[in-house]
């Protein structure tokens, strides 16, 4: 652990939110790793629609770890891995994308509190971070809009295709990018494998938190 916090390496968690990156969070904190804020960070998703990476690079002085957004958005890891040279990414999955997309719309129902699918003005008027910055989410991370919301084709196929890309662009890089199912009863030490965690500190079970049912969120 000391590698990373004498350089600029640093660890980014790039699944999907409802992938279990709530979890993989406190995993590496209980791993001794510092998190970023998840709060300050999802400010600063405008920011990454511009495509304008500058205040979340300064971001990333904050910390060891971070993930979800902007750090489960594309482009993201592409910037961070030129900004912060040997660092260690970790792609979070679910055992499928309609698992995925069930687990993100049980979290949606919770959040807005209808037991349904939520509107696109229910999204709007949630207060969570900002007023609005929920249905931003899915307006700039999956291209909906009012009568799209929930499409259950148009989210899982950027679910899929996301993970595709990333698959490629590490692929000749296996030293960098970790896939992890926080469902597998090994991931704790797939983890600690990853991030070469020495034998006295891996007596540490996998935390399951967030969860929009019994799975990882």
């Amino acid at each position: 652990m000391d590698a990373f916090r004498s350089s600029r390496r640093k660890i980014f968690v790039i699944g999907n939110n409802k992938t279990g990156t709530t979890s993989m969070g406190a995993a590496l904190q209980a791993l001794g790793f510092s998190l970023g804020s998840q709060a300050d960070a999802e400010l600063l998703m405008e920011d990454w629609a511009k495509r304008d990476f500058r205040r979340i690079v300064d971001y990333c002085e904050t910390a060891d770890a971070f993930q979800d957004v902007p750090f489960s958005l594309e482009f993201t890891y592409q910037v961070l891995d030129y900004a912060f040279p040997d660092s260690r990414y970790i792609l979070t999955v679910r055992n499928s994308s309609q698992e995925w997309y069930e687990s993100l719309v049980r979290f949606h129902i919770r959040i807005v509190g209808k037991h349904r699918l939520p509107t696109a003005d229910e999204l709007k008027s949630v207060s969570y971070r900002e007023m609005g910055w929920l249905w931003r989410t899915h307006e700039l991370i999956y291209g909906i809009d009012e009568s799209s919301v929930f499409d259950r084709q148009v989210y899982i196929q950027n679910y899929e295709s996301r993970n595709r890309r990333i698959l490629e662009y590490f692929r000749y890089r296996p030293d960098s990018l970790l896939v992890l199912n926080l469902s597998n009863p090994t991931a704790m030490a797939s983890l600690c494998d990853f991030l070469a965690i020495p034998p006295g500190m891996r007596n540490i079970a996998m935390p399951h938190l967030n969860s929009s049912r019994d799975a990882p969120a």
